[in-house]
């Protein structure tokens, strides 16, 4: 995966898509999550996240309280403890990383806390959710994180053209 030719691939686009999403915001939200749902699969049943692993090494997701107990118990820590050791607060009041990479990010790009890691996490990149029109900002920002969300959000400029 050349993620310095995607960053130049999404910094060319990126003052077409503010234009694209904000077209998006017209269409019917169940037709919206249609098109997005068909091009999300076809997408990742080709793109191995792996071989990848931008989002794990630029950006941290936000952790709930019960995403903090459920990994705290698998590393068998109090909660209190992986919140002092491996989160903050940041300014929108939510539990995120220290740092990036992730702490848990091993060196082949696998997840160490993967079958418990954070909601967020295991939803990424939310082209698969429902209700699209509410994540449309969240998904123009993943496309220059994301390869795959890079291709669904081309193919679908296609499709609506």
């Amino acid at each position: 995966m050349d993620l310095k030719q995607h960053q130049l691939d999404s910094q060319r686009v990126k003052k077409e898509n503010v234009k694209f999403f904000k077209q998006l915001k017209k269409v019917k939200p169940k037709v919206l999550d249609k098109y997005i749902h068909i091009i999300h699969e076809e997408t990742f049943s080709c793109i191995d996240c792996l071989q990848c692993a931008n989002c794990c090494s630029t950006t941290g997701p936000l952790f709930t309280d019960k995403d903090i107990s459920r990994i705290a118990k698998y590393l068998s820590i109090k909660p209190s403890d992986f919140t002092e050791q491996f989160l903050h607060i940041d300014e929108d009041n939510d539990y995120v990383l220290q740092s990036v990479p992730c702490t848990f990010l091993d060196a082949d790009n696998q997840c160490s806390i993967y079958h418990v890691r954070p909601k967020a996490c295991r939803e990424y990149p939310h082209t698969n959710r429902i209700k699209q029109h509410q994540l449309l900002k969240l998904t123009e920002k993943n496309v220059s994180i994301c390869p795959a969300v890079f291709q669904i959000v081309e193919k679908l400029k296609n499709q609506l053209k």
